[in-house]
């Protein structure tokens, strides 16, 4: 630890962009185009040796620090003016020991590409349906997806963490932490959110074994909004744990509703299963089958695609169906919404025997384990309209807060007032004590990182 007290001159390695490279604007780009932030330079770390170069190097010359990996945040937490970007996108080794029925996955993995490497040993993990989430914040944060009734949320299956944290006034070292070692701080990192103690750089994961799955999809007209979804919030938590599914319910002028979910049964069993959703209201196209499982991480891949740059997202848990004034609600403002790219999502969480619900809200840093749904409220847009799309989802979330919940640190978002309380429940005050065992000056901060001291209310 001495070697940390004196400022040394350590130098940045990795495939480094600075400004005035071509390949800057690139690579300072966030997947959220409503964030545009100019560092002063962007690390591309190949290995683990660059993440504690590049955390010594800011330090020892006060540069502020932001870690990225698959730039989803969706308020732009992983960037930052003026300071270094740590990116690990290029660590993206996959290493599956089928025996142990455990993988190690280095965090600059996107999910498409760990469903894939995962595949070819015919085991899974249970994250997301975006292809390009990065692995290493949706871990962090929880990480929900078409397994998670089943085999629970991302974080419930993480083994151990090897991670890149401060040491001493101007030092970085790297860490692993299990069950048997830094125990707090692998609790911390299950569901703890992304850049708060340090740079991830490693993940080991207990795997499923996985062949064929059965998937629907079901499309409504937007008329049918009041009898269908009332039906898909009494139906989703209640079936076999083995079924997770999502519905959305568009804007008026696109005037769809889509409900589709994963089973791990047979097609034959799945269309018994859906028979309550086919009885509601009159369905315009339905689909039921059997595929390979990469074939169904594919399927629900499609809906994250071609989306609009600029977004505004809120979140919310739903532990018990929406009453008819919540349905009413939704159907009265996706009526005025601001543009066709606005809508309304909710996936299945809990209930029937779920192994989310199964986990004590404190046995990990995510605290939601009694809610059934989990909702997103968005609004996109290309160019023009920022402040009405804002202004509207805003709205959209104030009306329906009688009724929903807290809020999934992974939907991040920056006008919630309380925002410990909203993402991390019982478990912010436990949570600050390993951010002052492990982070004591703060070094990983960001507009709602957790604080050493009393909650951070602004950073700029």
């Amino acid at each position: 630890m001495a070697r940390n007290k004196k400022k040394t001159n350590t130098r940045l390695t990795g495939r480094l962009v600075f400004p005035g490279n071509p390949s800057y604007n690139a690579a300072r780009m966030e997947f959220n185009r409503r964030f545009s932030k100019f560092p002063r330079v962007i690390v591309f770390c190949k290995r683990t040796q660059d993440v504690v170069n590049a955390v010594k190097w800011a330090r020892e010359r006060g540069v502020r620090l932001r870690a990225r990996s698959g730039r989803h945040s969706y308020e732009g937490f992983s960037a930052v003016n003026g300071g270094i970007i740590i990116d690990v996108s290029e660590m993206n080794k996959v290493k599956v020991n089928r025996k142990k029925m455990v993988a190690i996955v280095q965090t600059g993995n996107p999910l498409a590409r760990v469903y894939r490497k995962l595949w070819d040993k015919r085991v899974a993990l249970p994250a997301g349906t975006a292809p390009d989430v990065g692995v290493a914040g949706l871990a962090l944060g929880g990480g929900i997806g078409l397994l998670s009734r089943k085999y629970g949320l991302t974080c419930d299956n993480l083994k151990q963490v090897k991670m890149v944290v401060a040491s001493g006034r101007y030092g970085a070292r790297t860490i692993v932490a299990n069950r048997r070692k830094h125990s707090d701080l692998l609790w911390a990192s299950r569901g703890g959110g992304g850049g708060n103690f340090g740079v991830a750089t490693s993940y080991t994961f207990r795997v499923r074994p996985i062949s064929k799955v059965s998937i629907y999809s079901i499309k409504w007209k937007w008329a049918d909004l009041e009898k269908v979804l009332p039906v898909w919030q009494r139906w989703a938590p209640s079936v076999t744990n083995r079924l997770t599914s999502t519905i959305e319910v568009s804007a008026k002028q696109v005037g769809t509703i889509v409900s589709t979910g994963q089973l791990l049964g047979s097609v034959e069993e799945l269309r018994r299963l859906i028979k309550p959703l086919l009885r509601a209201g009159t369905p315009v196209k339905v689909m039921a089958k059997t595929v390979p499982f990469i074939e169904a991480t594919r399927f629900f891949a499609e809906s994250d695609l071609n989306l609009e740059p600029k977004f505004k997202i809120k979140g919310a848990y739903g532990f018990r169906p929406l009453p008819r004034e919540g349905v009413r609600i939704i159907r009265d403002y996706l009526s005025i919404a601001p543009n066709r790219h606005s809508s309304v999502w909710s996936q299945s969480l809990g209930g029937a025997g779920s192994a989310v619900s199964r986990v004590s809200p404190t046995a990990t840093a995510y605290p939601h384990r009694k809610a059934e749904t989990i909702y997103e409220l968005s609004a996109r847009w290309r160019n023009r309209g920022e402040q009405r799309n804002i202004r509207w989802v805003r709205s959209f979330r104030r009306a329906l807060s009688p009724f929903v919940h807290g809020d999934y640190v992974n939907f991040p978002d920056l006008e919630i007032k309380n925002w410990p309380k909203a993402y991390y429940g019982v478990n912010f005050g436990r949570l600050k004590q390993v951010k002052r065992k492990y982070d004591p000056r703060n070094v990983f901060r960001f507009a709602q990182s957790i604080p050493v001291g009393k909650p951070i209310r602004k950073w700029k």
